[in-house]
């Protein structure tokens, strides 16, 4: 709004007259000199305006700014907290990767429905479940035990068919920044190379039960509730290295093999000291079958 030549009354300098005036300074003419202010900051408190119609419309101004201002500081402190957050679960992070200990059952086998079985390879990516029961409930389930040492397996099982029959669909290691106890979502992303999907005759030769046993129940074959389960990191090596074996095509070979020696490594697994599967499918004896 144009306040030049607009009087004015100053509590110590007096009345004077505006004389020139932008967003942030305002100059106005007194008897004996000009003197600069901060514009708006100076009306209410300090100075006052003559034309009470001009007053009115610069006061409805100055508390549009005011909002503007107090909006804008909000802004700045949600950021600001926003960036401590984000500073807390870096050093958080930072902390549980130096102190992390080798768990030796930090792998997950999934088991995915109809649904998941194309999600889980077009997003490279599976959710853990909500908790059902307790003061969590509803909330995401917290895969604790993944690292950058772990890899998701990702099983189905026709609903026609015995759970011996569980097929092993691909695998992935999890993403490599990955911590488990800071997932908050519950979603678990793929490493963005090592990262496997069987063809449907390749997942027909891949049995999970061959390399999976309950050791307190080492005949059965149950899987009972819940999404996913943990399991052991040499079993894990064992069904990666079939799937080399497994493997015809060279690059997706190389790639099996890359997977498999990255995994032993970060697992501390040596090939020679692995042991051949030994799953509850294999403890069956004939008779039994």
């Amino acid at each position: 709004m144009n306040l030049i030549n607009k009087k004015v009354t100053h509590k110590r300098f007096g009345t004077g007259s505006i004389v020139k005036h932008n967003d942030s300074v305002i100059e106005i003419n007194f008897a004996s000199e000009n003197k600069k202010f901060v514009f708006p900051d100076v009306f209410g408190k300090h100075l006052k305006l003559h034309d009470r119609i001009v007053a009115n419309s610069l006061e409805k101004i100055i508390q549009k700014m005011e909002m503007e201002r107090k909006e804008e500081e909000l802004k700045k402190e949600e950021e600001k907290k926003l960036q401590q957050k984000k500073q807390e679960l870096r050093l958080e992070h930072e902390k549980l990767m130096k102190n992390h200990k080798l768990h030796p059952e930090s792998q997950m086998v999934f088991w995915c429905d109809t649904e998941e079985q194309n999600s889980s390879f077009s997003e490279w990516k599976v959710f853990s479940g909500v908790i059902k029961s307790g003061n969590n409930k509803g909330k995401p389930n917290k895969p604790i035990r993944l690292h950058q040492n772990s890899a998701v397996l990702l099983t189905a099982l026709d609903s026609r068919r015995p759970e011996k029959d569980r097929r092993i669909l691909g695998v992935y290691m999890v993403n490599e920044d990955f911590i488990g106890k800071l997932c908050e979502d519950g979603n678990i992303p793929a490493h963005s190379k090592y990262r496997l999907q069987l063809t449907e005759q390749e997942s027909d030769q891949m049995l999970f039960w061959e390399y999976y046993v309950n050791e307190k129940s080492p005949h059965r074959m149950t899987w009972n509730t819940g999404k996913y389960r943990y399991f052991n990191n040499s079993w894990m090596a064992q069904i990666l290295l079939d799937i080399v074996s497994l493997k015809s095509d060279p690059e997706e070979r190389e790639l099996a093999q890359q997977f498999f020696e990255h995994f032993c490594k970060m697992n501390q697994i040596t090939e020679e000291e692995l042991p051949k599967p030994n799953g509850a499918l294999l403890r069956i004896s004939p008779k039994v079958n």
